[in-house]
């Protein structure tokens, strides 16, 4: 009976501690993202729509100049390019693994994904900023620094993400449906297509979500080779910047408290909700793959 309570107790404290911790962090976030609109009279139409970042200065209408569109665009654009890029590659990879050849799956592509899990993201990097961007600027005009380097990049470490949780969605599919498929007639390519990948589709999207979601919040190694300049592109080839770029490069060189600083919370802030559009976004998902 004690033991029984005290692993009650002990379950009860964890999940109250989680809970604990995720709820300050989600005050702390909104409670300094919001400082800039609040405290430090940011417009948030500026904010969402504006093309100039400058925290520091302060426009005609005495409000402070914090246009986020151009990291906003770089975010999006790195994201949903890299998912684009990858989502193809990953669940043909799946495939490969779960219906082509189980046995070449298991002793190359696991051990190849499982290595590209384990490595670092300055790793990565430095890789891009050594191979990918010179190949870049050779071949096209410009710097090599840019989105194009940035997706390229992201495309190979969310890869491994993608690609397992590919591999689970279609492992899931019921071997009755795949014996069903071929006892009519159909081919093992016309299986695959017709009934496997319809029938994971739900699962893939999940996959290619949090793989979205891996980007999304991706900071040191899309900086690295990303460019870091607070324009709007117009070309993949030219530097740009994203929301994880502009808040490691400024938040250690800011004072709390001040409207640089909340400047910054609020970018962390729109993270933050784009994080939990895509947590909800897999949980609807999720539901209706079960109904």
């Amino acid at each position: 009976m004690r033991m029984e309570k005290a692993g009650k107790w002990i379950t009860f404290l964890s999940v109250a501690l989680t809970a604990a911790i995720t709820a300050a962090i989600l005050f702390l976030v909104f409670s300094k993202g919001l400082s800039t609109f609040i405290v430090n009279d940011g417009s948030v139409k500026e904010f969402l729509t504006g093309k100039e970042w400058n925290p520091a200065k302060v426009s005609e209408l005495g409000k402070p100049v914090i246009g986020a569109l151009p990291f906003l665009i770089g975010s999006l654009a790195v994201t949903g390019i890299s998912a684009v890029i990858c989502a193809p590659i990953a669940i043909g990879a799946a495939i490969f693994m779960s219906e082509i050849s189980r046995k070449a799956g298991k002793k190359i592509m696991q051990p190849v994904i499982e290595l590209l899990v384990g490595i670092p993201s300055v790793v990565y990097g430095f890789i891009g900023l050594s191979v990918v961007v010179p190949i870049l600027r050779e071949v096209f005009p410009g710097s090599g620094f840019g989105i194009a380097a940035g997706t390229i990049v992201l495309s190979v470490m969310i890869l491994p993400t993608v690609t397992s949780l590919s591999l689970d969605a279609i492992q899931s599919v019921p071997r009755s449906q795949r014996e069903a498929s071929l006892a009519l007639g159909s081919t093992r390519w016309q299986m695959i297509y017709r009934v496997v990948l319809k029938t994971a589709k739900p699962g893939l999207m999940m996959a290619v979500i949090f793989g979205m979601a891996r980007a999304f919040g991706e900071a040191l190694a899309v900086q690295m080779v990303i460019g870091n300049a607070s324009i709007i592109p117009h070309s993949l080839f030219e530097p740009a910047s994203t929301l994880t770029s502009i808040l490691t490069m400024g938040m250690g060189y800011t004072v709390m408290g001040q409207v640089e600083n909340n400047a910054l919370w609020s970018l962390a802030l729109v993270l933050l909700l784009m994080s939990l559009f895509f947590t909800l976004a897999v949980r609807m998902i999720g539901k209706g793959r079960t109904s």
